[in-house]
């Protein structure tokens, strides 16, 4: 973290600072964002300011010190909470000031609402408006360097590879009439992944068939774990990282059917999503070629309206996709405009999915994601190939 690199941000953005707080390591994004340990417990109040110019102020209890002594900056002290407020607003000053702090009006950003509403309060009690720190968390913890961008090229090729393996333990096991569950296949990629020097972090992956990936989180068990029978359609959505710290996930999904013949309702609905998914990729690039703003709900619009128009609207009930980073659900921009409206707008540096679907619930399911990270020099890329048609088994 470099001060003068937030500086020269808040100062683009009209803000006048940027007030980090946390209390019990309830603001993970500011740990991440100032290069605190987050593994360390913190037992009172801190806060730090950041003004668009001059020096940064810690503030701190007695109790703790030493909590910000990693960070530069004037240090300041408080023991009761009167000294706390007064504190606050010696710091803040006297002239109403744009402050930013992790809190998005209306909760519209949940990801990045961590401040409670009473702190808040707190700061606006002193004269001061409070403004979303959103757009600055995207561009100091969201955006991904070099090295990160080929941390997620190694995943998706490991990742994609594996997507492979499972479908083929599928056709392997129908052919020789062994016995498989929906289970035994999240099981085996869980396996893979460990082989590959790669994690899921204990957040095993989707493989459904027929009615079960309609719900959309569907994560099979022992117990309610379908067996894989020919005829049956088939949706495994893996996710991984490799294990070392501050890789960057890969997140795919893609569907199939055990045999050669899918049914034509089940192919209609891939086709669907399939082409939604291709919309929402075409506006993000034709947005960053013509050198013109994409904001996260508009992807969002632009796959979900070919949904509608083949008349599965209603059946799509998820956001078309979230960002990806060091957390494989990460904190820059969403592409939603129906969980949320994500005004955020893409930028480069960033990693997120497109994973529109179609949910039939008791009779089928598909969805079909690709990780697009847009490249630091403005290039809209696709981490491994897409899927056009159904995947198909020789059973």
């Amino acid at each position: 973290m470099q001060v003068t690199d937030i500086q020269r941000a808040l100062a683009e953005a009209g803000i006048d600072g940027w007030l980090f707080y946390d209390f019990h390591n309830r603001d993970a994004i500011a740990y991440r964002v100032l290069g605190l340990d987050f593994g360390k417990f913190t037992s009172r109040r801190w806060w730090y300011w950041i003004p668009k110019s001059g020096e940064p102020v810690r503030l701190v209890h007695r109790v703790e010190p030493t909590k910000l002594d990693s960070l530069p900056g004037e240090k300041r002290f408080y023991l009761a909470w009167e000294e706390l407020h007064a504190g606050l607003k010696e710091i803040l000053g006297e002239t109403p000031q744009k402050i930013a702090m992790q809190y998005s009006p209306l909760n519209n950003i949940p990801y990045v609402s961590t401040v409670d509403g009473g702190t808040v309060d707190l700061v606006r009690s002193l004269g001061h408006e409070v403004v979303s720190s959103a757009d600055l968390v995207q561009t100091f913890e969201a955006v991904i360097d070099a090295a990160g961008y080929r941390s997620h090229l190694e995943a998706s090729g490991k990742v994609y590879r594996i997507k492979d393996e499972a479908f083929k333990e599928i056709e392997a096991a129908l052919r020789s009439g062994r016995g498989v569950t929906e289970y035994d296949i999240q099981q085996f990629i869980v396996r893979r992944f460990g082989e590959e020097g790669m994690t899921c972090a204990g957040e095993n992956p989707i493989v459904g068939v027929n009615d079960h990936p309609a719900n959309p989180h569907f994560e099979p068990t022992p117990e309610n774990a379908y067996p894989i029978r020919k005829g049956d359609t088939i949706l495994i959505d893996l996710w991984a990282r490799d294990e070392q710290d501050g890789s960057i996930w890969a997140d795919i999904t893609w569907c199939g059917f055990a045999g050669k013949k899918p049914p034509a309702k089940y192919i209609e609905i891939f086709h669907a999503a399939r082409d939604a998914r291709r919309a929402g990729l075409a506006l993000v690039q034709k947005r960053f070629a013509e050198g013109v703003p994409c904001h996260g709900w508009e992807v969002d619009e632009a796959v979900r309206n070919v949904i509608r128009a083949a008349g599965y609207g209603d059946f799509f009930i998820h956001r078309t996709g979230h960002s990806i980073g060091t957390e494989v659900h990460g904190n820059g921009v969403h592409i939603d405009n129906l969980e949320t409206r994500e005004e955020r707008r893409l930028i480069p540096g960033i990693c997120f999915s497109i994973e529109p679907g179609i949910y039939l619930e008791g009779e089928m399911a598909v969805r079909t994601e690709i990780d697009v990270f847009i490249t630091l020099d403005g290039e809209v890329t696709v981490a491994g190939p897409e899927q056009d048609e159904l995947i198909l088994m020789d059973v």
